[in-house]
């Protein structure tokens, strides 16, 4: 083994320039501490000791795996982000533990969920890919990479999920038994009771008229069934774009080109078929790639689609989710157009009302419906990803824009994402005070969840399958936004992206070391304005990276000081060291030439080069020789 350090080869900066820390500093490694404690003690609450959760002996149908991953989400973030090494090894736990109890009890098969639609693989998914993040040195972890992505290449013959002639992913329901053509009474039990307060899936079922729908009552149920089979189960759907992030997360551990043209070449047939329809990207294409095909012609109506309850929100986020894969994987923003034409066609659809202008979200038989404000997340992630014109200008179009910067205490579904908006008025140059106050609004999330934790004295076995998540005292948007300078990630099945992450030079580790607190104060399209501050009395020496996967450039590297003079590094690379005297706070002002780079799970210490080659097994591979 070479004594080698290839950390010591990086580009420097050193700083001992001491000054008290500000605020935000203390605040968020305040919070990070909080949130470890309080991670460690909403799994010491809510699993036992081997990983398992104490819950019911019996759990049907195909609804609910997703949720307990969810629930746990939050300890590979945390680590991530520079949390202690406990957080990284009970996530693997908690993975590993869930995986077994939920395989028991039917709904997983092989590892992975056996059949179910994007937007629930793709919550589940997020733990894996946080993980591969975390740490990606896990062989068993970055088998099951591949072996998971394998499922939609075609190449598994137990899971003809995909086929590759026509570029579709067969049914909206999938897995690791392949696709779901037929569902049963069954597969639906345990959600009967939610979809009750769900408008109708159809509107030619007999006797329901709206405006909700009881999925309980047992002939409409049969008559829901009855049309979800002639209708809904075969062919492909825009929230399979969702599976990109899976042949994306093996792109990232392997470098292997397969992974990465399956995800330009679903793309862009999606692209095709949005072109095909006139603009409009169409929620149904039958197994022969015809848009409507078992909808009588109509584009509108599929599984998660124009019509459903979820509509443009849902949709459109899968999109995005596509969009933003092909350009990390490509380097090229203009694969952005698809996401970032159903933008502009439902703006173009749109009417201004008493709080400004509100665009669809449905389409029903009778047209377009459900006029409401557009979703900020998506313009937000577009610009985060481009820093392109047309990108700041639909965001800057969105009505209340002149009020952001105000961060929210309103809980979004499973992490509390509710402030892209505010971050982006920040980085852009308003909003000064935002890095202290979306830090209040998480250590009050923080508090809120805990009193509720100790006072969660229930009974297990009638828990709710969504429990684990809701419980989550975690809440990490505002440690993403100021460390990272991106949005939290989109949250059913998106990669977490980062202007800059940071590793530990002397732990050999993901993350801020301790007492180093981040913040990144200015993003554009060639730079980050980085303000590192320890608030230790030990010496700290991390790694700066450009990009959440390395895809960007550090050209040279600024160091900003108050009476204006600077000192310059050269870097032409991935990666600057930095190191920090005790006290100690420096400010750098990064050149980026973005997406420069080939993007990988790669670490200062680790690349994909170092790593052993993966098992061959015979059902995929062929007959061992």
């Amino acid at each position: 083994m070479s004594d080698h350090d290839p950390i010591r080869d990086l580009p420097t900066i050193a700083s001992g320039a001491q000054a008290a820390p500000p605020a935000w500093a203390r605040s968020q490694r305040e919070l990070l501490r909080e949130f470890e404690e309080a991670a460690l003690t909403f799994v010491d609450r809510y699993a036992r000791p081997d990983g398992t959760l104490p819950w019911r002996t019996q759990w049907p149908g195909m609804d609910g795996s997703d949720d307990p991953y969810e629930g746990f989400q939050g300890l590979p973030m945390l680590y991530l982000l520079g949390g202690g090494e406990q957080l990284l090894s009970l996530a693997r736990r908690q993975w590993e533990a869930v995986t077994w109890q939920w395989t028991e009890y039917g709904q997983i098969h092989r590892e992975f969920d056996a059949y179910y639609d994007w937007m629930h693989h793709g919550e589940a998914n997020n733990l894996l890919y946080l993980l591969a993040q975390a740490d990606p040195t896990s062989f068993r972890e970055r088998q099951r990479a591949v072996t998971f992505a394998r499922l939609y290449t075609g190449e598994d013959p137990a899971a003809p999920n995909y086929d590759p002639t026509r570029r579709l992913i067969r049914s909206p329901l999938t897995g690791s038994r392949g696709p779901r053509f037929t569902c049963t009474a069954e597969d639906w039990s345990t959600h009967r009771e939610v979809l009750d307060n769900y408008p109708p899936p159809f509107e030619d079922l007999p006797g329901v008229t709206g405006p909700k729908c009881q999925w309980t009552d047992d002939p409409v149920y049969a008559e829901i069934l009855d049309r979800m089979n002639a209708r809904m189960t075969r062919g492909d759907v825009p929230l399979n774009l969702t599976s990109t992030s899976l042949m994306a997360h093996a792109y990232l551990y392997t470098g292997d080109a397969r992974f990465r043209d399956w995800v330009l070449d679903y793309h862009d047939a999606w692209r095709a078929r949005a072109e095909r329809n006139g603009g409009i990207i169409p929620d149904n294409v039958g197994l022969d790639d015809v848009i409507g095909q078992y909808m009588d012609g109509a584009w509108w109506g599929g599984y998660y689609g124009w019509r459903w309850p979820h509509g443009a929100s849902q949709l459109v986020e899968a999109v995005a989710i596509g969009s933003i894969n092909a350009v990390l994987l490509d380097g090229k923003t203009a694969h952005l157009d698809l996401v970032r034409s159903q933008l502009d066609e439902l703006w173009a659809l749109g009417r201004e009302e008493d709080d400004g202008w509100v665009t669809p979200y449905k389409h029903l038989d009778a047209g377009w419906t459900d006029f409401r404000p557009p979703d900020y997340r998506i313009p937000v992630a577009c610009w985060s990803l481009s820093h392109e014109q047309q990108d700041l200008d639909r965001v800057l179009r969105l009505p209340g824009s002149e009020r952001w910067g105000e961060p929210t205490d309103r809980m979004v579904k499973g992490n509390g994402a509710a402030n892209s908006q505010h971050w982006f008025a920040y980085v852009q140059g308003g909003s000064p005070d935002y890095p202290n106050r979306i830090l209040e609004v998480n250590h009050r999330q923080l508090h809120e969840r805990m009193e509720q934790i100790r006072h969660d004295d229930g009974d297990p076995a009638e828990w709710d399958v969504h429990h684990w998540q809701n419980m989550s005292p975690v809440f990490p948007e505002g440690l993403v936004q100021l460390m990272h300078g991106t949005p939290l990630h989109l949250y059913h099945g998106g990669l977490q992206f980062a202007t800059v992450r940071y590793f530990d030079a002397v732990a050999r580790r993901t993350g801020l070391p301790p007492e180093v607190a981040a913040l990144v104060e200015r993003v554009d399209g060639s730079s980050a304005t980085v303000h590192l501050v320890n608030c230790g009395n030990a010496h700290r020496d991390l790694v700066v990276q450009a990009g959440g996967f390395g895809e960007h450039v550090i050209e040279h590297a600024t160091v900003l000081t108050g009476d204006g003079s600077s000192e310059r590094q050269q870097v032409e690379g991935k990666w600057l060291r930095v190191r920090i005297g005790p006290g100690a706070q420096v400010r750098l002002r990064l050149a980026l030439r973005r997406f420069a780079n080939d993007p990988s799970y790669d670490t200062p210490w680790s690349t994909r080069a170092d790593r052993p080659a993966l098992l061959r097994g015979r059902d995929l591979d062929g007959p061992a020789a």
